[in-house]
């Protein structure tokens, strides 16, 4: 029976793994997909990665015999699908896990910056119980502009509704209906940035979305607006992000992902390897802003709840045993 490969096992994972009901011998692996463990995949007809896993046409050529990769994630932007797609082997995601998850994640950074709480920790920290230059403001009142209104947009509009906020959303495609019920207003993009005292992106990466924040539009924010990216860092132009932080058009950024934030996470690899210069001034400028007062980031960890954890864990084993029993569900590309 064809293998079986997980890769991106953390602790938690490998008990239920390996009492999970799926034809195949079983392998776990604790590292990312990588140029040292990727002959462990020669023989797989099937692997599992998280979004560090990069998949491209080299790392297929190393996997002849591969036919389903099941990526523990909603994003599939570091899997090649059209070469995945010209070679016969599907690919599968987890569409719906954290909705509220990630919703919830990005009011913890809005909140944050809102009511300074970053700050106040620190202040506490070195013994200092002063307010100073810790007021913030309400939320109540304030409007909120959310860019990509999918399931972890509409929940993100239902929990700003809650706080008492007016909600302006950006979409291609709109829903009328949820508009309605939930009692939000769509607009374009430009009206969206002018007008929102906060802006969450929750868009999916692709070539369509790349630096959808730009140098252009950047200036467009209404003045002293955070900016919260909880999706992908492509999303956002960093030099962009920086000229805006510095320029004071933006009040601060909430921050969950970053672009390049596999070189933030692993800068070493820049001593070993030829990186383009562009990566290279963006790891600069994203240092920057990391030390940045008005800025929070956490290490992409919006989807990181027991709950969504096991919903991921649930859908990707559903993906696998489905695709052993020749029905395919979840799939994001084209045979």
């Amino acid at each position: 029976m064809a293998d079986i490969i997980f890769f991106e096992v953390s602790d938690w994972e490998r008990e239920p793994l390996k009492k999970a009901r799926i034809k195949g011998r079983k392998v776990i692996v604790t590292d990312k997909l990588n140029e040292r463990n990727i002959s462990k995949a020669k023989d797989a007809a099937v692997i599992s990665v998280f979004i560090n896993s990069h998949i491209g046409k080299k790392e297929l050529e190393k996997m002849p015999k591969l036919k389903l990769i099941s990526t523990r994630s909603t994003g599939f932007d570091h899997i090649d699908l059209e070469e995945c797609s010209k070679r016969g082997i599907l690919v599968a995601n987890v569409p719906f896990y954290g909705e509220n998850t990630v919703a919830e994640h990005a009011f913890a950074l809005i909140l944050a910056l809102s009511r300074k709480v970053h700050k106040a920790y620190l202040k506490v920290m070195e013994g200092d119980f002063s307010l100073d230059g810790l007021r913030g403001f309400d939320l109540k009142g304030r409007t909120l502009g959310v860019v990509g209104v999918g399931h972890i947009g509409l929940h993100t509009i239902r929990i700003g509704r809650g706080f008492g906020m007016n909600v302006l959303a950006f979409d291609l495609h709109r829903d009328e209906f949820m508009s309605e019920v939930l009692g939000f207003s769509y607009t374009d993009l430009n009206y969206l940035l002018g007008n929102s005292d906060i802006v969450s992106l929750h868009l999916p990466y692709n070539k369509h979305t790349h630096h959808i924040i730009n140098r252009r539009n950047i200036r467009k924010f209404k003045r002293g607006a955070l900016l919260i990216n909880t999706a992908r860092g492509g999303l956002v132009d960093t030099g962009a992000l920086l000229y805006g932080l510095e320029k004071g058009i933006l009040g601060g950024a909430g921050l969950d992902v970053l672009e390049e934030e596999a070189l933030v996470k692993e800068e070493s690899q820049l001593l070993v390897k030829d990186e383009p210069t562009e990566k290279i001034k963006t790891l600069l400028r994203d240092q920057i802003i990391l030390k940045m007062g008005n800025v929070v980031y956490t290490p992409h960890n919006a989807f990181n709840s027991e709950e969504a954890l096991q919903r991921i864990l649930s859908t990707t084993l559903d993906n696998i045993s489905s695709f052993m029993h020749s029905t395919p569900v979840n799939i994001v590309n084209n045979k």
